[in-house]
């Protein structure tokens, strides 16, 4: 009886797992559109990279990676250990908010949709390819 149970199940799931199969797959992330990461916090935000003192790679909980370019340049921002994110009380981190780097006020005119950033030892063609995507979608 448990058997004949067990088949009739199955038999029942299978019209579903085809469906499933069918389903068109997710469209790629679209990179340089603006974007925003909402309530910034250590739940929010996994990771984070300087882009030297012009801008920063910021990974959200998904795993998508964004990109914020500086109005100007962010002295010591490669080198900090941690940030700080004002967004003005909007809980928003977007072009709007500013970074801030021990006391140095870092504001946004940018924050996109990015590739992730190129890796710290020696880039490798993917990481550079990435890189660029990410540069020329901030440009455009």
């Amino acid at each position: 009886m448990n058997k004949i149970l067990a088949l009739s199940l199955a038999a029942s799931l299978l019209p579903l797992s085809a469906a499933a199969a069918n389903e068109p797959a997710e469209a790629p992330r679209a990179l340089g559109e603006e974007a925003s990461i909402v309530f910034p916090s250590d739940s929010t935000i996994r990771n984070w990279r300087a882009d030297r003192d012009r801008g920063i790679w910021v990974q959200d909980r998904r795993g998508d990676w964004f990109y914020g370019t500086f109005a100007g340049i962010c002295r010591d921002i490669d080198f900090a250990p941690q940030i700080a994110v004002d967004s003005r009380g909007v809980n928003r981190l977007d072009r709007f908010a500013t970074i801030l780097v021990r006391g140095e006020r870092c504001p946004l005119v940018s924050f996109v949709t990015s590739a992730p950033p190129p890796s710290k030892e020696g880039a490798s063609k993917e990481d550079k390819k990435a890189a660029d995507a990410a540069e020329d979608a901030v440009a455009n």
